[in-house]
């Protein structure tokens, strides 16, 4: 057994920065979504994923595949968001056993109505504060984290 690699003070506070941060994020995000349009950050994934699908809607498990979740998850998500009208289910017409998931009106109208004021709050809180060349930075130190988690654990999500 090898020894343990452990953090040296940069590292640990660096990670634990890493860690705050995205906390903060995901709490500063879910409030403004709960403010602006009454909604959490799941029903705006599935929202966003299906606004951009190239097609009138996604199978359960593409959407799935998208978001990162399992078919419980999204199951349990897209009941909770059907019986308030932002989504309906449907039959897969190619085959008629997968299940697709579509925007409604409703739930067009509600990315429509809070992507502006989402998008500007990520801007406020994480793209307002960093120079360009921070911006490529950032996105490249995440391309090699995402590709070594890929390499290592065999995880990946559609980009």
């Amino acid at each position: 057994m090898s020894e343990t690699r452990w953090l040296n003070d940069d590292e640990q506070r660096m990670w634990r920065r890493y860690r705050h941060v995205n906390q903060l994020l995901e709490l500063a995000m879910e409030r403004q979504l709960q403010r602006d349009a009454a909604m959490s950050q799941s029903d705006y994934s599935v929202l966003v994923c299906l606004s951009e699908a190239d097609g009138p809607g996604l199978r359960a498990r593409e959407l799935g595949a998208a978001l990162g979740w399992d078919r419980s998850r999204v199951s349990h998500q897209v009941r909770r968001m059907e019986g308030r009208g932002l989504v309906a289910k449907g039959t897969c017409a190619e085959d008629g056993r997968g299940t697709v998931v579509s925007l409604t009106p409703e739930g067009a109208r509600a990315i429509g109505e809070v992507a502006p004021k989402h998008v500007e709050k990520v801007r406020q809180l994480f793209i307002d504060v960093l120079s360009e060349d921070e911006v490529l930075a950032l996105t490249n130190i995440y391309d090699r984290i995402i590709a070594r988690i890929d390499e290592i654990d065999g995880i990946t999500l559609p980009s």
